[in-house]
């Protein structure tokens, strides 16, 4: 009987693209039970079926992924897997997307070193990707707040009668649950507006 093969699939919750990753496995003729999925950011490896599939794994069975990147977020979690499953557990990895990265070839000195120089640069072209995506972010949303564009949820406003209100409850004539209902807001919203209307209002 030969090696089984599997495949793995992260995709992120925002995402939600397995199908290109699910074809590509599937024109692997792997079976649908050897295919494990996660829906999570990967910012970590706190992934229950990549956890799994690599305890089901044996010596010499294959891995194949879509693209390097569903190993990690960033160069040194991607070089890490890679080392984990070929070195320690003795797995083949065959990425898709990157012929070139098919372990089964070049078992040789040459074959690894070419295989590892390889892995590296992908490795640190994805992070670098994902750093030019996150600036490009940040200088968009830097932008727009210069334009005046607020972020997230609408301030929430005190109500006219705040100072009566305030001054209520700091006489104990109202309590903390009736003072949060009056003003329609959270114990941690009411308490941050009392410091600010404090500090506004100091003699």
């Amino acid at each position: 009987m030969g090696n089984t093969s599997y495949g793995y699939i992260r995709v992120s919750t925002r995402e939600q693209n397995e199908d290109r990753q699910l074809i590509a496995l599937h024109e692997k003729n792997i079976p649908e039970r050897n295919i494990y999925m996660d829906k999570q950011s990967g910012k970590d490896f706190d992934r229950p079926q990549y956890k799994r599939l690599v305890r089901r794994m044996k010596k010499d069975d294959l891995l194949y992924i879509k693209s390097i990147d569903r190993l990690g977020r960033n160069y040194g979690e991607i070089l890490e897997q890679w080392r984990v499953l070929t070195k320690e557990k003795g797995i083949d990895i065959v990425v898709l997307d990157m012929p070139l990265l098919d372990t089964r070839r070049g078992k040789d000195l040459m074959g690894t070193f070419l295989s590892d120089i390889v892995l590296q640069v992908l490795s640190f072209v994805a992070e670098n990707e994902r750093a030019n995506i996150r600036q490009r972010q940040a200088e968009g949303i830097a932008a727009a707040k210069a334009k005046g564009v607020r972020f997230g949820r609408p301030e929430k406003k005190v109500p006219d009668d705040f100072p009566q209100i305030i001054r209520e409850w700091e006489q104990k004539r109202l309590n903390i649950e009736d003072a949060l209902k009056r003003c329609g807001m959270s114990e941690s919203t009411f308490y941050r507006r009392l410091r600010e209307y404090r500090v506004t209002h100091k003699k």
